[in-house]
Formats: structure tokens, C-alpha cells, sequence
């Protein structure tokens, strides 16, 4: 990488990693029930992190489109709180390294911000790098969240241990889509987990599909993480979705048709179980339209 950019990344400290997995989650692109945000959110708030390093707010993100938070006391304009991009870091429950990539997707130069994240993977020999995504998907509340993976070629095999989308699939890309191939590039394992939310709850908090994401992150990199506090929470949400479906014949003819095609398929997750590109497509189609409208 070239000094320019490197200096794109700000180092707060050096700490010794043992082959760390990083783990991704930026805000900004599809987020279906809110599942990869609630899933980072709960991880940092039950692993203690500390500030690894932060990236040039200048260089990546629009303030425009993502304008900072004035605060004013008594009229008095006191501090701007900007955007931004972080790398934390932290252990899981028996004490492996885990890195943490948050805050909002960058607006620019994805290019060069993917060099600045597996530059620094690399920096610390980072074995595993894993995104965090929702999708909506016609699959019931009623039945457990299932998560499925992208990756580039070279990291396909870890698919098999969580299933995938049949067919070809074309839809705008968020930053996962870009950092998989510049992990690829590099020769670095990555996989991106996506929890399938029922598609009409899509825009409402859905922590099953965080609580399926922890459990996927800890099965795929061998880590001791916990979840225990989205079971209270998701349980509630299952309430309120229930009494909305209940009180509508609609709703409950459609969860009924969903509840069928999701026992056909019943067992392990795997690549013939969850819906074809297509679909998938068409229900990104109208989740989109629906948050723009």
C-alpha cells in the first residue's frame, strides 16, 4: 500500500493479536429487522473493546449525507460529534481475539478503504474475516431464523457449513460485497452471513435475526459468544408480530402458505433449502422501494 493511503487509517494503538477474526457490520446498506446492527451492538456491549484505530472521516464519508451531531447549551455551540469508522478490539468468552470494523458504510473511495482493511488484516494476521447482513425473505416468523452465506471462490468451502442462494442473483452491493473480493485478492478467508427476515417485518427491530447472526459467527470462526441477552427481546417481538398476523386474515393465510413451504424444506440449512436468486431479488425489490418511499 502506498503512504497516501495508509495514512488514511489512524492507529491509537499496537497490541499482539493471535490470529484474530475480524468481524464486519457497517451501517448504510440493506439491514432487514435491523439483525447485523442489533448483532454488532450486542456483541460490543457484552465484549469489552477498546479503539484500535479510526479511519479518515474526511476521505471516506459525505458530511452532507451523513452530517455530524451539533450539541449547543443555552445557544451555545459547545462540540461537533462526527461519523465515524472504527477498528475495536476485544476477546470472546475464552479469550480469542476478535477484531470489530463499525460505524456508517463509506460513501467514497471503496477502493482504497478496502486496501486500509485487509492492509491492516494482514498487519495483524487476521485468519477469518466475517460480515454481518439481513436480507428480507418469504420465510414465517414462526419458524427459527436461518442464515445463509456469500464469498468469493476461494473461500466457497466455508459455504457448506451454512448454505447459500441457488441460481445467479444481481442486486446493488453494499461494502461486504467489495471487502470479500478484496479479502479474496489478498488470499484471505471471508464470508458474509446474512439472516433471512420475513419479508413483512423487514422494516421493524427483529433480534432473532441478530440472535441467529451470533450464533452463526460463533459456529463459523469457533468462538465463544453470547446471545442470551436477544432472547428476552426476540420473544417479545414474536408477541407483537403474532397479535399483527392474528388480527388480520390476510396476514394469517399468507403466514400459513409460508409455514408450509418452510416445512418442506425442513432440516439442516443448506443451499437447495432457501430461495432461489429470483425470488430473493423481488423481495430486495420491494424492501427497497418501501424504504424509499
Amino acid at each position: 500500500m502506498d503512504d497516501e493511503i495508509y495514512d488514511r487509517i489512524i492507529f491509537f494503538a499496537d497490541p499482539e493479536f493471535n490470529e484474530p477474526v475480524l468481524v464486519v457490520a457497517l451501517e448504510g446498506w440493506i439491514d432487514a429487522g435491523a439483525g447485523a446492527a442489533t448483532a454488532m451492538s450486542t456483541l460490543l456491549s457484552t465484549i469489552p473493546t477498546e479503539t484500535l484505530a479510526t479511519f479518515d472521516t474526511e476521505y471516506f464519508i459525505d458530511q452532507r449525507a451523513r452530517r455530524p451531531l451539533a450539541r449547543i447549551v443555552d445557544g451555545i455551540t459547545t462540540e461537533l460529534t462526527w461519523p465515524e469508522i472504527q477498528l475495536r478490539y476485544g476477546r470472546d468468552g475464552d479469550g480469542a481475539d476478535m477484531l470489530f470494523l463499525v460505524g456508517p458504510e463509506p460513501d467514497f473511495h471503496w477502493s482504497d478503504f478496502v486496501d486500509v482493511v485487509t492492509d491492516a488484516a494482514a498487519r495483524y494476521n487476521v485468519r477469518l474475516v466475517v460480515g454481518l447482513g439481513a436480507f428480507p425473505a418469504p420465510t414465517p416468523h414462526t419458524r427459527p431464523v436461518r442464515v445463509i452465506g456469500t464469498a468469493p471462490a476461494p473461500s466457497a468451502h466455508l459455504l457448506a457449513r451454512v448454505g447459500s442462494v441457488t441460481g445467479e442473483l444481481e442486486v446493488p452491493a453494499g461494502i461486504n460485497a467489495a471487502l470479500e473480493l478484496g479479502c479474496a485478492d489478498v488470499n484471505l478467508e471471508v464470508i458474509t452471513l446474512w439472516a433471512r427476515v420475513p419479508h413483512y417485518v423487514a422494516s421493524m427491530s427483529y433480534p432473532q435475526a441478530a440472535a441467529a447472526l451470533i450464533d452463526g459467527l460463533a459456529r463459523i470462526a469457533g468462538l465463544t459468544l453470547d446471545a442470551s441477552v436477544l432472547r428476552d427481546s426476540s420473544a417479545e417481538a414474536r408477541a407483537r408480530v403474532d397479535d399483527l398476523v392474528t388480527n388480520n386474515p390476510d396476514h394469517s393465510s399468507m403466514v400459513e402458505q409460508l409455514e408450509e413451504a418452510a416445512d418442506e424444506s425442513e432440516g439442516p440449512a443448506t443451499s437447495d433449502e432457501v430461495p432461489s436468486g429470483d425470488e430473493l431479488a423481488a423481495e430486495l425489490e420491494r424492501f427497497l422501494r418501501g424504504e424509499a418511499g
